[in-house]
């Protein structure tokens, strides 16, 4: 009775770490078509985005279910229950990110409607950069392995400054040409979003280290004595 139980406890473990890796590939995807649907001016692919936050949302849901059901059920040793508090906090962040790629599908199918901007080489930069701070994060939570981790925190200097850059960039358009000021708002949206999805990614990361090492590493300044 003894393996059984232990046997079905194992699946569950192994069932939360799944469903939290496809939730995390289906943010991706969201991620890569949303900014496609703005570089591509191609509408179809943003109303698909719209519909994968559906999905993303009964994943949220599914793996909340999950561990609430572990926690009752299993009674979790402490590695294990870092493992689920890591995973709750995990999946709140890979929802909020799926949020701001809709967030910029809306956008792309406004600005589609509208005679494009020039072209801006650190946006789709920007993008990738964001999704790469992502996917980095989730391999740190898979194999577990802080040193990523860690170089997901070092990296999001560098999302930040191009966002700054990028900034400047639409900012001074919009000095001179005052008919650009709405594309450009939104576009300034788009970068804002972006940045934001590489703060997820970051959040994600400092879980892990968390789940390996048992370290909290968020708020270090807010620390006593920090």
């Amino acid at each position: 009775m003894t393996t059984h139980t232990d046997r079905a406890y194992e699946r569950d473990l192994n069932n939360l770490r799944e469903r939290l890796l496809v939730m995390g590939k289906r943010v991706q995807a969201m991620i890569a078509e949303s900014v496609l649907a703005l570089t591509a001016r191609d509408s179809k692919l943003a109303e698909h985005v719209l519909k994968s936050d559906l999905a993303v949302n009964r994943l949220e849901l599914e793996i909340d279910d999950l561990c609430r059901k572990i926690i009752a059920l299993r009674q979790p040793a402490a590695s294990d229950l870092r493992l689920i508090t890591t995973a709750v906090k995990i999946v709140t962040d890979l929802e909020r990110v799926g949020d701001l790629a809709v967030n910029i599908a809306e956008r792309a199918t406004d600005l589609n409607k509208a005679e494009p901007l020039p072209s801006y080489d650190d946006l789709p930069r920007l993008a990738e950069l964001a999704q790469s701070q992502l996917r980095n994060a989730l391999e740190s939570f898979v194999k577990r392995d802080v040193v990523q981790a860690e170089r997901v925190l070092t990296s999001d200097d560098f999302l930040d400054a191009l966002f700054v850059k990028l900034f400047n960039e639409l900012l001074q358009l919009m000095m001179e040409e005052s008919k650009t000021i709405r594309r450009a708002t939104s576009l300034l949206f788009v970068a804002k979003h972006l940045e934001r999805i590489g703060d997820h990614a970051t959040n994600v990361a400092e879980m892990v280290i968390y789940l390996v090492k048992g370290t909290d590493v968020r708020h270090p300044t807010s620390r006593t004595g920090g």
